[in-house]
């Protein structure tokens, strides 16, 4: 990472980075505890910390923050080290990505929690964003440790599974996950007891790693590709949401093709990156609205 990286009284500001635009990052359908605020900048909540994040002026400001956890959380989480620029040029050789990429050209994807990114995700399932959110936050005041206050709102931490586990359906209920309360429950009954343990299967193929999250109920292809791409660092995971199944279709596929076909397709045209494709194509579609017939609810 070629940048200039200063720390001031409240934070952290960095020059000159590429790659790196916060509207792009954190409405890319990825995370969900992330929110904008009055000035544009984003406020969210991560490994248990509280973080401000605001472009101005071609430079990025953390604030809320020090030298010691940008180096020792946000690097990390932000995939600093990565060099997007050789992504792009790897999937800019197709026409359709090239645009895609002009749209989201700040796209970085996170690396999270990867419990918080399961249960996270299973409660995207069938669900739409702003109640996702909410039902997260929810849970994390319910369950989770108080952090801070910043800027007059209280934060609190994604709970742990030890946390979560006291939780009952009825209580989950009340956080508005609906039916997925009992999914919730499973997961973090498997995760505690280690049945499935997250650190372990990071180092298993992607396939292995979708085939072992997904003996947890509540969790299918979409939603097992999600946690693998977004906090295992399985940059060749493809999630097949409404919006990627529409953009695939609409600009290689015909109309209805099965999720397996378009996997096949993904692999075949996009590689190891496809991860990464998926992410400039979800945001290129939803944002356009390509290949939309007729209204929808933003549903992930």
């Amino acid at each position: 990472m070629k940048c200039n990286i200063k720390e001031y009284e409240d934070g952290i500001i960095i020059d000159n980075l590429k790659d790196f635009n916060p509207v792009h990052i954190f409405d890319c359908g990825q995370c969900f505890r992330w929110n904008r605020e009055e000035d544009r900048s984003y406020t969210g909540v991560a490994f248990g910390k509280v973080l401000n994040v605001k472009e101005e002026e071609g430079r990025i400001i953390f604030t809320n923050t020090n030298m010691e956890d940008f180096n020792n959380v946000w690097f990390d989480y932000f995939d600093l080290e990565r060099d997007y620029g050789e992504i792009k040029d790897v999937l800019s050789k197709d026409p359709v990505l090239r645009e895609g990429i002009k749209f989201g050209e700040g796209i970085r994807i996170l690396n999270q929690d990867p419990f918080e990114t399961l249960i996270s995700f299973i409660i995207s399932a069938n669900n739409a964003i702003p109640r996702i959110k909410r039902s997260i936050e929810l849970i994390s005041q319910r369950y989770g440790k108080y952090i801070e206050e910043f800027r007059g709102k209280k934060y609190f931490a994604f709970p742990s599974p030890a946390e979560l586990s006291v939780a009952t359906v009825e209580e989950l209920k009340e956080c508005k996950v609906g039916f997925r309360g009992k999914y919730i429950l499973d997961g973090t009954d498997n995760i505690l007891n280690r049945q499935i343990d997250l650190d372990e299967i990071k180092s298993l193929p992607t396939e292995n790693v979708k085939e072992k999250l997904m003996k947890i109920k509540g969790i299918g292809d979409k939603v097992s590709s999600c946690i693998a791409l977004f906090s295992m660092r399985k940059g060749d995971a493809f999630p097949i949401d409404v919006w990627v199944k529409r953009v695939m279709e609409y600009f290689y596929l015909r109309k209805d093709t099965k999720p397996k076909e378009i996997l096949s397709f993904a692999d075949n045209k996009f590689g190891r990156y496809k991860g990464f494709a998926q992410q400039y194509l979800f945001y290129y579609a939803r944002e356009l609205g390509i290949g939309k017939e007729k209204k929808q609810n933003n549903r992930k």
